[in-house]
């Protein structure tokens, strides 16, 4: 290890750091005077409150008080060590940082910060040989006519450096270890299996580099094609959470969205990579996506303080549509104003674009409707308008959104317009929206299920009493870990627990006591400690057939989705829409195949 950052190095990366260029990159700024102006980040500020001066190079806030040089700013923004910002810093003002034996424990260097670059680098490098290998090879003409097919120019294959990783699940160890790679290194890559690190994580499969927002490669996602990778049970797959890649601190397409997000103050949130693509192409290039995950508030806070309104645009599904309404309150609960992008007949921006052109995707993105119509309009496909108890339940459901408004008047607002849609005397809805607990605790006592702002109670599902088997040891989970991934779990006390398990895994503290520590929820800690109590002889037998219920759970869903897709293709008589359907076909009989073994 180098040692210290030198105080020399510190004060010329101070030095040579424009503060209000980085910081106003991640807020909006206005100059007044010889300061610079806008609202705190690390507080809800509506008016604003937060200053930097670029003559003292430093921030304040005059609510909060948060304040600090540009090096404290990126270290608490990004969640980052203070060694970890100046490198970041440096690299970006062209500073060679120096090194010193002795200094003060925040000035101690990075131990993982050359390694942490180093595969950033090799990232880009992979990015462009994949990339190469769909535009020059003969090998990735299969996936190149297919990616045209679907409506995406050779401009957006270069701009988002689209590539293909072969079929050969060899070929990628072999040319890296070619080029003088250690095997440590590349083991914790995240490029090759776990289980079976001579093959490659992704192959078969259109490849999507991840940037983060300086647009360095971080990690990859990968769209199945064909081949052996199908094992993987997954029509997506992406990079696992690596030391150089945190899934939270980036949005797929930030890189190149942000300038047009903060001339336009809006942000786009698509659900998947094609979505986001997609609207890029059309000219909409303020869309961004989560990275397999769900949304959550760090991903809007990302970019909060470019915009004055969120767009959703998520899937026309039952999942989607939860996401929709989940996402709407997070957005509403920091003051953002959302609306909702709703597609012709549930499909997707990708098959908007080619089906009907760039102009009508714009069309539909200009006519989104408020959060609060769409919220209404899918209530009235739940509960009637002419049923008491529909008025009671559709009624508390939308008390929750209202809840999340922070204006007064927007409340009062939304109130009055759902009294009309639902044909309710406004006085009575306000007084069942003042004292909903209680109206919501009548519905109870009639054995009706309500919908309401309360904290739910933990439900022991299959699925949880399976995953907690790993919990005693760590071999177990890493047999878990190496079949089944949290995109594979339904239940969110499953991903809750399993993410604790990863954690622990990763800073080598693994053991129940440790992930104990990890977990938030305390029904779920207690339910652990009951599982936990199970003689050792029965834990190895018990934690094998859980791990068969999974996978088994895994390839159903996945049958399920298959057959699903078929069926809307079957009625299509597009070209590439045929192409898919043959494609599904055989993916649904792998499928088929893999569920009869498990069960012989």
């Amino acid at each position: 290890m180098a040692g210290f950052i030198s105080r020399e190095s510190i004060e010329e990366v101070s030095n040579r750091t424009d503060i209000v260029q980085v910081i106003g990159e991640r807020v909006q700024l206005t100059q007044k005077g010889r300061d610079w102006w806008g609202c705190c980040p690390f507080h809800q500020d509506k008016t604003p409150s937060f200053s930097v001066s670029p003559e003292k190079k430093f921030y304040y806030c005059f609510s909060c008080h948060a304040s600090g040089t540009v090096i404290d700013f990126l270290k608490e923004m990004d969640k980052i060590s203070f060694s970890e910002a100046v490198s970041i810093l440096a690299k970006k003002a062209g500073v060679t940082l120096k090194f010193e034996s002795g200094g003060s424990e925040h000035q101690r260097e990075d131990p993982n910060a050359k390694l942490k670059e180093e595969y950033r680098t090799l990232y880009t490098r992979i990015a462009g040989t994949f990339h190469y290998a769909l535009m020059e090879t003969s090998a990735g003409k299969f996936a190149l006519d297919y990616i045209t097919k679907r409506g995406l120019t050779k401009e957006t294959l270069e701009k988002f450096k689209i590539g293909y990783s072969p079929e050969d699940r060899f070929w990628l160890r072999k040319f890296l270890e070619g080029k003088n790679y250690s095997k440590e290194f590349l083991d914790n890559s995240g490029l090759f299996n776990r289980k079976r690190p001579d093959t490659a994580f992704f192959c078969g499969r259109h490849m999507f580099p991840i940037f983060d927002r300086n647009g360095d490669c971080v990690a990859m996602g990968g769209r199945f094609l064909r081949g052996s990778d199908f094992e993987a049970q997954s029509k997506y797959k992406n990079s696992p959470e690596l030391m150089h890649y945190k899934k939270g601190n980036i949005l797929y397409a930030f890189n190149f969205a942000k300038e047009s997000i903060r001339r336009n103050k809006k942000v786009i949130f698509c659900e998947g990579y094609m979505d986001c693509i997609a609207y890029h192409q059309c000219g909409i290039d303020y869309a961004v996506a989560t990275l397999g995950t769900a949304m959550t508030l760090e991903h809007i806070h990302i970019v909060k303080p470019f915009v004055d309104e969120i767009y959703l645009s998520f899937d026309s599904d039952g999942a989607g549509q939860k996401a929709t309404k989940r996402s709407i309150l997070m957005c509403r609960s920091l003051g953002i104003p959302v609306k909702v992008v709703q597609l012709q007949g549930g499909k997707d921006p990708a098959e908007i674009m080619l089906s009907f052109g760039p102009e009508y995707l714009t069309n539909e993105v200009n006519e989104s409707r408020f959060d609060f119509e769409f919220l209404i309009s899918k209530l009235q496909e739940l509960y009637p308008k002419d049923s008491p108890w529909g008025k009671s339940k559709a009624s508390l459901e939308f008390f929750e959104y209202i809840d999340s408004l922070q204006s007064n008047v927007e409340k009062q607002s939304c109130l009055e317009l759902f009294s009309q849609a639902y044909s309710i005397d406004k006085d009575a809805l306000q007084e069942d929206f003042e004292k909903r607990e209680k109206v919501h605790a009548r519905l109870n006592q009639s054995n009706t299920q309500a919908v309401v702002a309360k904290p739910k109670r933990l439900v022991v599902t299959a699925e949880l009493q399976a995953v907690v088997t790993a919990v005693s040891d760590l071999e177990l989970f890493k047999k878990l870990r190496e079949e089944i991934s949290i995109e594979d779990l339904k239940e969110e006390s499953s991903r809750q627990l399993y993410s604790a398990m990863e954690a622990c895994s990763r800073n080598n503290s693994f053991s129940e006591s440790g992930i104990l520590n990890c977990l938030e929820n305390d029904e779920l800690k207690g339910f652990l400690i009951k599982s936990t109590n199970v003689p050792k002889d029965n834990v190895v037998e018990s934690a094998e057939k859980s791990l068969l219920y999974l996978k088994n759970k895994v390839l159903e869903r996945k049958k399920h989705e298959i057959k699903e897709r078929m069926e809307i293709l079957s009625r299509s008589s597009l070209p590439q829409d045929k192409i898919e359907l043959e494609e599904l076909v055989k993916q649904k009989m792998e499928v088929d195949s893999k569920i009869q073994s498990m069960k012989g």
